[in-house]
C-alpha cells in the first residue's frame, strides 16, 4: 500500500479552475519535488493534502484512508505534518513553547484534567516537554529554546518551523518553498539539513521549490504543473531536458 495516493484531484474557486485531475503516488521514503511556475496550483496542492481545502473532485488516500473532508488537525493526526512559504510561527511565544504547542492534537487529557493537575496531565506534559528538547537536540537548536522567535535569524526561523513540524513524528512532511527568503550560505544548510533528515528520521518528504539547485540535489522524482494542469513527471534529468518543462518554468529567466 502506498504511503499517499491521489486520484484525479481537482479544485475550483468560483468560476476558477486552480487544479484539474491531479494524480500522483507516494512510496515510504521517496524525497519528491512538486514545481511549476508562480500560480500554477502548488500550494493549492499542499492546502488540499493537508485539509485546508476540500477538493471539488477526487481522492486524497493516506496509508489507505480516504482524508477527504477531515479537518487539517485530523489529518495532521493521521501523519501529515507541513510548513509554510510564509513562516508561521508564534512570533510572542518561545522557541520551546512553538515545539510544544504544535503537539496540542495528541494531549489525551481534559479540561478538568489540565484544572486539576491530573497524573495524566502531568504526564502528557511530560512526554511533550521531553519531545520538544529532543528535536531542538537534533537540529542544533537547543541553544534558541527560550528565544522568541522574531528575534532570530530568518535562517534560524525557518529551521524551528521545520522543528516544529518534526515533533508531531509524521510519516510525511511537506515543505512549503523551504529556501524562500534564505542566502545562498542559508540555501546550502538547507540542503544538508533536508538531506539529514530524510535520512535520520526515515522519513518521506514532499516539497514545493522555487531554488533549482535544491530541487536537482535533493530529489529523485519531480512533478510540474502549470496553470494547474500536469505538464511532466520524472527523474531531475528528465524534467532538466524537458522542452515542456523548459518552456513552462525552466526557461524562465526570471526564476
Amino acid at each position: 500500500m502506498s504511503l499517499l495516493e491521489i486520484k484525479n484531484m481537482s479544485q475550483n474557486f468560483g468560476g476558477l479552475r486552480a487544479l484539474s485531475e491531479f494524480s500522483i503516488r507516494f512510496e515510504r521514503g521517496e524525497l519528491m519535488a512538486l514545481i511549476g511556475p508562480n500560480g500554477a496550483g502548488k500550494t493549492t496542492v499542499f492546502n488540499l493534502t493537508s485539509g485546508f481545502y476540500k477538493p471539488t473532485e477526487g481522492e486524497i488516500l493516506f496509508k489507505g484512508q480516504n482524508t477527504v473532508g477531515l479537518k487539517p488537525h485530523q489529518v495532521t493526526g493521521l501523519g501529515i505534518a507541513r510548513t509554510f512559504q510564509n513562516i508561521r510561527l508564534w512570533h510572542d511565544m518561545t522557541v520551546l513553547d512553538n515545539i510544544r504547542i504544535s503537539q496540542h492534537h495528541n494531549l489525551g487529557y481534559s479540561l478538568w484534567d489540565s484544572l486539576i493537575r491530573s497524573g495524566k496531565y502531568l504526564g502528557a506534559e511530560a512526554r511533550i516537554e521531553k519531545t520538544a528538547m529532543e528535536i531542538l537536540e537534533a537540529l542544533d537548536l537547543l541553544e534558541y529554546r527560550e528565544e522568541l522567535p522574531k528575534n532570530l535569524p530568518y535562517g534560524i526561523q525557518r529551521k524551528v518551523e521545520i522543528a516544529r513540524a518534526l515533533s508531531i513524528k509524521p510519516d510525511l512532511l511537506l515543505l512549503d518553498e523551504p529556501a524562500a527568503g534564505l542566502n545562498s550560505a542559508d540555501v546550502q544548510e538547507l540542503i544538508r539539513l533536508i538531506r539529514w533528515i530524510h535520512k535520520e528520521f526515515d522519513i518521506t518528504i514532499w516539497m514545493i521549490e522555487h531554488q533549482m539547485a535544491v530541487v536537482m540535489t535533493l530529489c529523485s522524482r519531480i512533478k510540474v504543473i502549470d496553470f494547474g494542469k500536469t505538464i511532466a513527471e520524472g527523474t531531475p534529468e528528465q524534467i532538466q531536458n524537458n522542452p515542456d518543462v523548459i518552456k513552462a518554468y525552466l526557461g524562465d529567466e526570471n526564476i
